[in-house]
């Protein structure tokens, strides 16, 4: 049986000290697909932030894409979430280059050299979110959808393991958020495990899938005709 993607025994999620979340326990297999939810305030940016290191696991086991979490090394960071795609609710896209530039970038950033290869693998991501049409456009130009499925394409660049997406809908109109959604389920479908943070309960009950929630200090499983 393979490892766990994603395992958390025993942990305690810690932000500046306080105490966020205690006696996580978790597994998620290669595959899935899970929702966390959560009232605004409840820890979930906390918990992701655990798992793609922004926050140090300083008590009890974890680990993500075979990286052991507890005795993670700062020069192991950049190697752990190159095996991440990571997908943020404001976009952060650099606003002073092109969509195709922004790709370009993290490429770059991540040791690519070979200028065909880095073409092809931008015109691969663009393709699966429907947006090779706006490659060259900056993204003020783009709507709030394209500028996210635009980020989308970016956590795909290095071929992750794992997509941890954060909020992606937060800033969406209802339809546009049904839309990035359904990228990232399709995303899923094609093998990729995707672990998604929201408030919004209407996608749920769109797109029905394993569920977590934070509420009291605690993260559990709640069937989704409870949330």
């Amino acid at each position: 049986m393979s490892q766990p993607i994603v395992f958390l025994r025993n942990v305690a999620i810690y932000q500046e000290k306080k105490v966020i979340f205690s006696n996580v326990n978790l597994e998620v297999n290669h595959g899935e697909f899970i929702y966390i939810i959560g009232k605004t305030g409840t820890g979930k940016s906390s918990f992701m932030k655990t798992l793609y290191a922004d926050l140090k696991l300083v008590e009890g086991q974890g680990s993500i894409v075979d990286y052991d979490l507890a005795n993670l090394k700062e020069s192991d960071i950049p190697y752990l979430r190159r095996k991440i795609g990571i997908v943020f609710q404001d976009f952060k896209l650099l606003p002073d280059r092109s969509v195709s530039d922004n790709m370009l970038f993290v490429l770059k950033a991540t040791g690519w050299k070979d200028k065909a290869e880095m073409q092809h693998k931008i015109d691969e991501v663009l393709d699966k979110v429907d947006l090779k049409s706006v490659a060259d456009k900056m993204p003020h130009q783009l709507s709030g959808g394209e500028q996210q499925r635009t980020a989308i394409a970016r956590a795909l660049l290095n071929d992750p393991e794992l997509i941890l997406a954060d909020e992606p809908t937060g800033n969406l109109d209802p339809q546009t958020s049904v839309e990035v959604l359904g990228v990232l389920r399709k995303i899923n479908e094609n093998g990729k495990t995707v672990i998604m943070a929201t408030h919004d309960y209407a996608l749920l009950m769109k797109f029905p899938s394993k569920t977590l929630k934070c509420e009291d200090g605690k993260i559990f499983e709640v069937v989704q005709r409870t949330v």
